[in-house]
């Protein structure tokens, strides 16, 4: 009788260990905030975003990282905004992709010049393969997102720009990412953007991607979004690519 209820015991201090509580988890999600950096993002709730109206809580928090399942309900803007307007400033923040259930059918080879690139018949290359998409959205400016995706030419390009045919072709090549930084899917990545005054910079996991750019339409301050893309069908699947993503340790620095 004495044996079991050691052995009960022990096995409930293993458990302890094994098994970390939510309060735990959400201080491993979240690190502790860089010197000269303002945390946007608590760990625990949405305190400091806006929420779209009409959302159904598919922006959420869950184990102390911000998470979307790309079903936001909202009749008309879905992103997450922060409620403060931001001007010029440095960035921090993770992400990672969680999943890739939908299969896109129409993704591109993407040349350093912007191109995407054609085939023998002159038409563009559709490549069929796993994809989630989603993006950091500075100054409200949508037009200036960095992407979040799977696309082989990697996550920070600026879709925006480099899609316009009104885009210049040096403004194209400036905005395509220099190389590929992504991690495998469902590993943390981490952007780092500084905004100042029309000139942006971006890298990701601690490889210049984008180097400094100049974005003569860049909104002169704005809030920093989070982008949903995609939605949900009534049979559980998806009516576009889904941003199923996840996103913790938000800082930002203003800069003069």
């Amino acid at each position: 009788m004495k044996t079991a209820c050691i052995s009960a015991a022990a096995l409930a201090l293993v458990m302890l260990v094994l098994l970390p509580t939510t309060t735990s988890a959400r201080l491993e999600a979240q690190s502790a905030t860089p010197a000269g950096f303002t945390s946007l993002f608590n760990g625990k709730d949405l305190t400091g975003w806006k929420t779209p109206v009409g959302d159904g809580g598919h922006w959420k928090v869950a184990d102390g990282v911000i998470d979307y399942d790309a079903g936001s309900e909202a009749k008309e803007d879905k992103n997450l905004w922060t409620e403060k307007s931001f001007k010029n400033f440095e960035l921090k923040v993770d992400w990672r992709i969680k999943d890739t259930p939908y299969i896109s059918k129409n993704m591109k080879i993407v040349m350093p010049d912007g191109r995407n690139k054609l085939g023998a018949d002159g038409k563009e290359i559709n490549l069929t393969a796993p994809d989630s998409d989603s993006g950091l959205l500075p100054r409200g400016s949508t037009r200036a997102q960095f992407n979040i995706w799977c696309w082989p030419v990697g996550s920070g390009e600026m879709y925006g720009y480099r899609t316009d045919p009104k885009t210049p072709p040096a403004l194209k090549a400036a905005v395509t990412p220099r190389t590929n930084a992504d991690k495998d899917i469902g590993q943390w990545n981490t952007f780092e953007l500084t905004v100042q005054g029309s000139d942006v910079t971006l890298s990701l996991n601690g490889k210049t991607v984008i180097p400094k750019v100049t974005l003569p339409d860049l909104p002169a301050e704005g809030p920093i979004g989070l982008q949903h893309h995609g939605g949900r069908t009534p049979d559980g699947g998806y009516s576009g690519i889904p941003a199923l993503v996840q996103f913790r340790n938000i800082y930002i620095k203003a800069l003069p």
